[in-house]
């Protein structure tokens, strides 16, 4: 059995460390960061903004017209293209990340959405819209691998795992702009109405092409590279005004050191094989693929790209009430994703994990219930319930498989493995999404209320997976996470290095550090005899 209760229940060994009086809202250097680590999060608003681009296009009557009243299959293809072109370019992505850089493979990416969405716009035929939406999938892979990894390697330690966690969570202020700008375009009589939020989606990319040049680049990027001075130096100015003998900035540049240090020396197998490689590579790799699958098939697919057809089955076809519905439920589940973004240190990610699926179990079956209801018997409440049932479902659904999937991933992963551990886990959600798209509409049109069934059944399993499976890592470094899952060679090797000489002559931890750094193998032994 896998050792899933396992929890880091006191803070890491840099908590001690940290001014107290030192808060994002205070300090010049973390407010500059903090804005630089906004522009790598809107990456995500791209995605969620082509999921709700889609099914909102869905209810133009405009682009309905247009593409000729696309039939399920062609629908299914439309909204599946995207992701098809992310398929494409995943071989290349993690080497493009270690190769020249996150920064660089952020604007690598955005300058071909870039390119993509102006194609979309001015689409003349079927095939240049799915054209286009193929080069934004391609170019996505490539800045959603990056920029995520950069916001983890780079936020200051206290506020990793929240702006992390913010990352996804900012998938539905994307879905937010889409469903209120085609909401204010659908009154337009001509086919600008759906050209101009296709237009729109370029916007996040055109603000990282000019801006993202000043990044800060991952240190531990830097480190990898040799550039050890220029990472201490990153380190220092964000996190300690500069002061490169700040005892926070000589624990982490140290713990950075030791862990790529060991990977070179320790653990010298890189290629793709390696994910599998070692028990704890396995271990990670079971969590990484299941979460990056539960987070599609938890019946977030069929509210995200089909909600106009679930509200058609149900006899709400009006479409500025549909357009309407789509609008504030972006809204609501921005809202519950935020909220669970700055619980996640608090609450831990196993609490977390456990309500947010608990809570779509009850809310799907609530659904299925409902739409059961109104499609036997035709009772108007049972339809207006099935509403307020998504409604809740969104709200659970935002407290873990939105927020936590791409931080827990992030942060598991040692860095050796980061990239490449990291495509597999979005190549996992690309395939979850395609077999989505092309199976729900049809599925839809031949079950209806009964497809829900197959759902409950499914996220009763994910349930019982998580259980056992999801380790608490809350309060620890990237480095600290990363090594739980390795034995305790790994935890001696890393979190150890914290606590010797720095390159300075000073002493970067206490007695208090090496207690902290006990504590830390206790949770790894404890982990090891839970599993056997």
């Amino acid at each position: 059995m896998a050792g899933g209760i396992v929890a880091a229940e006191r803070q890491s060994g840099f908590a001690h460390l940290l001014d107290p009086n030192k808060k994002w809202f205070n300090n010049k250097r973390l407010i500059t960061l903090n804005a630089w680590i906004v522009l790598l999060l809107i990456t995500s608003c791209t995605n969620g903004y082509d999921g709700s681009m889609m099914n909102s296009l869905q209810s133009l009557p405009q682009w309905k017209y247009y593409f000729n009243h696309p039939s399920p299959s062609q629908l299914g293809l439309l909204n599946a293209i995207q992701n098809i072109g992310s398929l494409a370019a995943y071989p290349f992505a993690p080497y493009l990340s270690d190769g020249i850089g996150r920064r660089r493979t952020v604007i690598f990416g955005a300058s071909i959405m870039c390119l993509a969405a102006v194609i979309q716009a001015a689409a003349q035929s079927v095939g240049m819209f799915i054209g286009a939406r193929f080069l934004i999938g391609f170019g996505l892979t490539f800045a959603a691998n990056a920029a995520p990894m950069l916001v983890s390697e780079v936020s200051y330690p206290p506020y990793r795992a929240p702006l992390t966690a913010t990352y996804n969570s900012l998938w539905n202020l994307g879905a937010i702009v889409a469903a209120w700008t085609t909401f204010g375009t659908f009154r337009i009589n001509s086919t600008w109405a759906w050209r101009t939020p296709s237009a729109l989606q370029g916007l996040p990319s055109v603000l990282q092409i000019f801006l993202a040049w000043f990044l800060p680049e991952s240190p531990r990027w830097l480190v990898s590279k040799g550039r050890e001075d220029q990472a201490l130096k990153t380190l220092a100015y964000y996190h300690a005004d500069g002061n490169a003998d700040d005892p926070l900035v000589q624990y982490e540049f140290n713990e950075i050191k030791a862990a790529i240090e060991f990977d070179r020396t320790v653990v010298a197998n890189i290629g793709w094989k390696a994910l599998f490689s070692t028990p704890g590579n396995r271990k990670r790799m079971r969590i990484i693929i299941a979460i990056a699958v539960f987070s599609q098939w938890s019946g977030n697919g069929i509210a995200s790209y089909y909600l106009n057809q679930i509200l058609t089955d149900i006899d709400i076809t009006d479409p500025t009430v549909q357009l309407l519905i789509n609008g504030i439920l972006t809204i609501w589940s921005l809202f519950w994703a935020l909220l669970a973004s700055g619980l996640i240190d608090k609450l831990g990610r196993r609490v977390l994990f456990m309500s947010s699926t608990i809570g779509v179990l009850l809310a799907w079956i609530a659904q299925t219930v409902s739409f059961a209801v109104f499609w036997e018997h035709g009772i108007p409440g049972a339809a207006h319930s099935l509403i307020a049932f998504i409604f809740l479902f969104s709200a659970a659904y935002g407290l873990a498989l939105s927020p936590l999937i791409v931080v827990y991933t992030v942060e598991i992963l040692p860095y050796h493995l980061r990239a490449k551990g990291f495509t597999v886990f979005n190549f996992t959600i690309s395939l979850a999404l395609i077999f989505n798209q092309y199976t729900n509409p049809i599925a839809l049109g031949h079950l209806a209320w009964k497809y829900y069934i197959i759902y409950c059944c499914w996220i009763a399993f994910e349930i019982a997976f998580l259980y056992f499976y999801i380790v608490e890592t809350k309060n620890l470094t990237l480095e600290e996470t990363a090594a739980l899952f390795d034995g305790e060679a790994a935890i001696e090797e890393i979190t150890g290095n914290g606590i010797r000489i720095s390159p300075h002559g000073h002493e970067s931890r206490s007695e208090k550090d090496v207690a902290e750094y006990t504590e830390i193998e206790d949770i790894r032994h404890d982990s090891l005899t839970k599993e056997a």
